[in-house]
């Protein structure tokens, strides 16, 4: 397993539309893998393969307590959205240490492929449900801080940037 660099924001490679998987073979299943240990070691609870320039459907995702029950979620597709909403605080790991506030349907149900490549479906509710959506967007090349405010938006571009240009002179 290795982890990967995840791209961040405004990188526009972020808003390329991902593929379907065609076939869950072992590629997929290291991909899957890595993307696992990069979500744990960057302490998020989801990663969708767009935020590791790889532009196929696929999701990891763990919103457990103990951060040790991974789902993966090979080419999925929302089936039912509840008519409910929650406004909740959501981060990215493509976005780092900016958090807004987004509205999301309460509950999501979800089919999909799972690593072994075998179908199944997935309730969410509340954070699982909101982790689904979220990634499920950059699956769409949709990063969530364009469901804020141009001004918000314009902001957390420049101090993205202005990050990127320190750390690449070291500073």
């Amino acid at each position: 397993m290795a982890q990967l660099p995840i791209l961040r924001y405004p990188d526009p490679r972020l808003h390329t539309v991902a593929r379907p998987v065609a076939v869950v073979d072992e590629r997929i299943r290291q991909l899957v893998d890595d993307m696992i240990e990069t979500m744990y070691a960057s302490e998020g609870v989801g990663l969708a393969a767009t935020q590791v320039d790889v532009h196929e459907r696929v999701i990891v995702m763990d919103t457990s307590d103990q951060h040790d029950q991974p789902v993966v979620l090979i080419n999925p597709e929302i089936t039912e959205r509840s008519a409910e909403f929650m406004l909740g605080e959501e981060g990215c790991l493509s976005v780092p240490q900016i958090y807004d506030k987004v509205e999301r349907h309460a509950r999501v149900t979800v089919r999909a492929l799972g690593r072994d490549g075998q179908p199944f479906e997935l309730k969410a509710e509340g954070l699982a449900s909101v982790c689904v959506q979220h990634e499920m967007d950059h699956l769409l090349g949709k990063v969530f801080v364009e469901y804020l405010s141009p001004l918000k938006r314009d902001r957390i571009r420049t101090k993205m940037l202005k990050k990127t240009r320190e750390e690449q002179r070291g500073g």
